[in-house]
C-alpha cells in the first residue's frame, strides 16, 4: 500500500487498483490486449463523508467496484482511482 498526499472530498474513495491477471486458473499467459480492468483494489485515502452519512470504508479495506467506476488518476508514476462510497459494492 502506497503514502499518498491526497485527501479525497466529501464520499469520495481514493482506491489503488490491484494487479491484472497474469495467466489464467488453467496456466494460460493472458496477452496484455485481452487482459480486463481489475474490478478490485485497496481503499488508500477516504474522505470525511457527508454530514448525514459517515463513511464504511477506511484505509487499508480491501474492495469491489463497478467495472467502469470512477475516475483514473496518475501519481508519481502509481495508478489510482477516485470514485464515491456508493461505487463501491463490497469488502471484502
Amino acid at each position: 500500500m502506497s503514502k499518498v498526499n491526497i485527501q479525497p472530498l466529501a464520499d469520495r474513495v481514493l482506491v489503488e487498483p490491484a494487479a491484472a491477471e497474469e495467466k489464467t486458473a488453467s496456466g494460460l499467459y493472458i496477452p496484455d490486449t485481452a487482459k480486463e480492468k481489475p474490478q478490485k483494489g485497496t481503499v488508500v485515502a477516504v474522505g470525511n463523508g457527508k454530514k448525514d452519512e459517515p463513511l464504511t470504508v477506511k484505509v487499508g479495506d480491501t474492495v469491489l467496484y463497478g467495472k467502469y467506476a470512477g475516475t483514473e488518476l496518475s501519481v508519481e508514476g502509481s495508478d489510482y482511482l477516485i470514485m464515491r462510497e456508493a461505487d463501491i459494492f463490497a469488502i471484502l
